[in-house]
């Protein structure tokens, strides 16, 4: 390989990392605890030292669907090459830190795509609709479900009708119901993703979807039935915890979908490297993650918890449930996905159930949202002027 081409590949690794501290220092740094802080369920510095090791943990075992989604799905017939790579992770880690340096959450998966099928459409590709629909229908989704469900939990929770003993375990049962069958790498058949529910069932000698479904409703009642233990024991404090797990499993599921935004355009390059194993990038852009969770996350899980809205345990718990939920769909569909569209679209929802539109600051609402729909398009033509002007090759 040549000296100039090594030190391409180089390069875009450096970008690659950069672009992985941004994520951990942006969204998915702060977005996952940004309710529990808003509760004052826990710390600002805490939130984001956990968020790291969670994030990691995620990255590493639920990163590859949407990796390989935004490094070979976007875009048909070409393959980005090392310089093309550097352009997407440059633009969409500069964009990311505007984001941060003023406080405004742009949204990272519109960044990347956009950069990704600009370079790509300058190269020569062709357009992948499928799935471009895809995407673009969780995208637009999110906000409607997310928002929609939150504030429906929101609702329920503070009634007097609807005992707390009894509706946060069953919101307990839901998400343990999910957690079993999400997939997790090397839990499958041979070294596959695989799920814990398909798991137990191997080891017990039975398949099939009956197994499957008697698997997940026992994993529902457990994990229902320690939540009810908790909070019928003491309930402020059992809220608190189930507010943090909540907080936990969120962190854990955007390392496994923002890692691919920052590693995934670098998988291709390793066909012409060969020897390193793409669980080594995963675990490298983690790594990143998790840094910039601990040095640069703190401004933004304090934007998003104090100036979006003023939650409690229960809205935060409302918020949380749709974000973990969401997180996970985008996950197993292999699609990019922002989570600080996720969040602050649930958070808006619990927010306006209980306080009306004066829970939330709608200034800086109406501004986030043109962050929102800016950072697709700008960077495209960022991406694609790039190509236009730069000879890559």
């Amino acid at each position: 390989m040549e000296l100039a081409t090594v030190a391409l590949f180089l390069v875009a690794g450096l970008a690659s990392l950069f672009m992985a501290w941004v994520i951990g220092a942006g969204s998915s740094g702060a977005t996952p605890f940004a309710p529990a802080v808003g509760a004052n369920a826990i710390s600002t510095m805490r939130a984001a030292f956990v968020v790291g090791i969670l994030g990691l943990a995620g990255a590493v075992t639920q990163g590859a669907n949407v990796s390989e989604a935004v490094g070979s799905g976007l875009i048909g017939g070409v393959s980005l090459p090392a310089s093309g790579v550097i352009v997407v992770l440059l633009i969409g880690a500069g964009l990311m830190a505007v984001g941060i340096r003023t406080g405004y959450p742009i949204a990272t998966a519109f960044t990347v795509t956009g950069s990704v099928i600009g370079v790509g459409l300058a190269l020569g590709g062709s357009p992948v609709w499928p799935k471009y629909v895809q995407i673009g229908a969780v995208w637009v989704l999110t906000p409607f479900v997310g928002g929609g469900v939150a504030y429906a939990i929101a609702s329920v929770l503070p009634r007097e009708t609807v005992p707390e003993v009894y509706s946060i375990p069953l919101l307990g049962g839901l998400v343990g119901a999910v957690l079993a069958n999400v997939n997790f790498t090397m839990l499958g058949p041979d070294g596959t993703a695989g799920s814990i529910a398909g798991a137990a069932g191997r080891s017990l000698g039975v398949t099939g979807l009956s197994a499957t479904v008697g698997i997940t409703l026992v994993a529902a009642a457990a994990v229902g039935g320690v939540v009810a233990l908790d909070v019928r024991r003491d309930q402020a404090g059992g809220l608190r915890r189930f507010l943090l797990a909540l907080g936990s499993l969120v962190a854990f599921s955007a390392g496994g979908s923002q890692v691919g935004l920052a590693v995934g355009p670098l998988l291709p390059l390793l066909d012409d490297v060969g020897t390193i194993p793409p669980i080594a990038v995963l675990a490298g852009g983690g790594l990143g993650i998790l840094v910039g969770s601990w040095t640069g996350a703190p401004r933004m899980i304090k934007s998003l918890a104090q100036d979006y809205s003023s939650l409690g345990p229960r809205r935060s718990i409302a918020a949380l449930v749709p974000s973990f939920l969401i997180a996970q769909v985008a996950v197993l569909l292999g699609v990019p996905v922002s989570f600080n569209e996720i969040v602050v679209s649930a958070i808006i929802g619990s927010g306006a159930a209980v306080g009306g539109g004066g829970a939330v600051d709608v200034r800086k609402l109406g501004v986030t949202v043109g962050a929102w729909a800016a950072s697709f398009a700008v960077a495209f033509v960022l991406a694609y002027g790039a190509v236009v002007v730069l000879p890559l090759a």
